[in-house]
């Protein structure tokens, strides 16, 4: 009975209610965190515990991996399913394994949560064992824009929550063991003209730079940002910078080239912190 009511104590320390937004940062889109976990759920008689380092017993976390190592990138409608990788000992082995991703200052006083969406099974992780005292449990997690990515603050760094248990009960919990990034998708076109074009004469190259809004679900041009504009010659692999210049008020991108050989023209985009880099698709230019 002890391990049983020990999962329930784990899983529920991670504070649904305290994870809950607080009303004057909320919006209609952010429900209260604690509302979504099921009756039958384990953490059900613990929503009103606190996420905290805690522990008990010799239960350790050795690694926790979110998504491959690579940033979470959310679009405006789709919903984005990762895993997070939780590995951990215990001498009488490992039972399951918990994660959740938040955004804020503090736990107290968090403003986002991505939660699991095995919350009302058994077992929240699918555990496999690499000895009989290590086991890595991996946990599906999903980020949906119109739920959990309310606001566009959202985007950047989060902080990942996560708690391990034992076969003997004994456990432990880390409120922010590493972070993680999720970010606002990007989108970046090009267009090199006229094609074909005389050797010498001038080729215009325009495109735009967007990322996902998070808050009204359609892709706005992303301002003020470098980007470059690169050339690979026809036959070659390796695209080259020629210059790099800045979107404007409305995420637009236009410059001049002069015509010199065939090839495609891209803009690059190098990324920042809440949105990930992007290329173009190279625009083809036949010179002659």
């Amino acid at each position: 009975m002890r391990i049983r009511a020990t999962v329930a104590a784990v899983t529920g320390a991670l504070a649904l209610s305290a994870l809950a937004v607080p009303a004057a940062q909320a919006d209609d889109h952010m429900p209260n965190l604690a509302s979504l976990v099921p009756s039958t759920s384990k953490a059900t008689p613990f929503a009103a515990a606190g996420p905290t380092d805690e522990g008990e017993g010799d239960t350790k976390i050795t690694s926790v991996t979110v998504n491959g190592g690579k940033n979470i990138v959310v679009g405006t409608t789709v919903k984005k399913s990762f895993t997070v990788s939780v590995t951990a000992t215990d001498p009488e082995g490992i039972y399951d394994a918990y994660p959740v991703l938040w955004h804020g200052t503090d736990p107290d006083n968090a403003d986002g949560a991505i939660v699991p969406e095995s919350l009302d099974q058994e077992f929240v992780g699918d555990c496999t064992n690499s000895s009989a005292t290590t086991a890595t449990c991996k946990v599906t997690l999903v980020a949906d824009p119109a739920v959990d990515l309310y606001s566009n603050i959202l985007a950047g760094t989060w902080k990942v929550w996560v708690g391990a248990i034992g076969n003997d009960g004994d456990y432990v919990i880390r409120d922010a063991y590493k972070t993680a990034k999720v970010q606002r998708a990007s989108k970046l076109t090009v267009n090199a003209s006229p094609e074909p074009v005389v050797k010498g004469k001038t080729i215009t190259v325009t495109g735009k730079l967007s990322r996902a809004n998070w808050e009204d679900h359609k892709y706005h041009g992303y301002t003020n940002q470098p980007v470059k504009l690169q050339f690979r010659k026809k036959g070659s692999d390796t695209y080259s910078t020629v210059k790099t210049i800045t979107s404007n008020s409305t995420g637009e991108l236009k410059t001049t080239v002069k015509a010199a050989t065939d090839g495609y023209f891209r803009y690059s985009f190098a990324g920042t912190t809440t949105t990930p880099a992007v290329n173009a698709t190279g625009d083809f230019v036949d010179v002659r």
